[in-house]
């Protein structure tokens, strides 16, 4: 079974604050970015790739395919496994991957979105996954960095 330490849901996939923040507090030596669009586009990783200390690699990965390979994953990895939405998340516990607890950090505005914390904005297509995650015994937080607490019940927003 993969050493899955935390899985985050941000619309940023990896910035400076989960390739600094969250990698050094969690002590991850591996962070899986699971995301279609990613795995496919090198302009993207190198950004991401520069913004990660040097004692943590990365991967990109498909949704299909991190569904596929997380089970070969060494124990010496201790993955932070990223997603950009609720829906990639959901898909993810769908096929499989072992996730325990997932961690809201960003999800952005847009238009038939209702704000339930400073930086989460959610719709009907995310209170769906959302709801689904929690039926299947997985753990939901809101919160930005480590250092803070918990910042709102997502359940009361379902």
């Amino acid at each position: 079974m993969p050493d899955i330490m935390l899985t985050r849901i941000d619309n940023r996939l990896v910035h400076g604050q989960v390739g600094v923040t969250w990698v050094n507090h969690l002590r991850a030596n591996l962070i899986v970015v699971a995301n279609d669009a990613a795995a496919s586009d090198p302009v993207q990783q190198n950004l991401m790739e520069m913004v990660i200390p040097t004692t943590c690699g990365i991967r990109f990965f498909s949704i299909q395919k991190t569904i596929d390979i997380i089970d070969k994953a060494s124990p010496k990895q201790h993955i932070f496994l990223v997603v950009r939405t609720p829906e990639d998340a959901l898909r993810l516990v769908e096929g499989g991957v072992p996730i325990k607890k997932i961690n809201i950090g960003n999800l952005h505005f847009s238009e038939g979105k209702t704000q339930i914390s400073s930086t989460v904005f959610i719709g009907d297509s995310e209170r769906d996954a959302f709801r689904k995650l929690l039926e299947k015994g997985v753990e939901l937080e809101i919160r930005r960095v480590p250092t803070e607490g918990v910042e709102a019940d997502i359940r009361k927003f379902l």
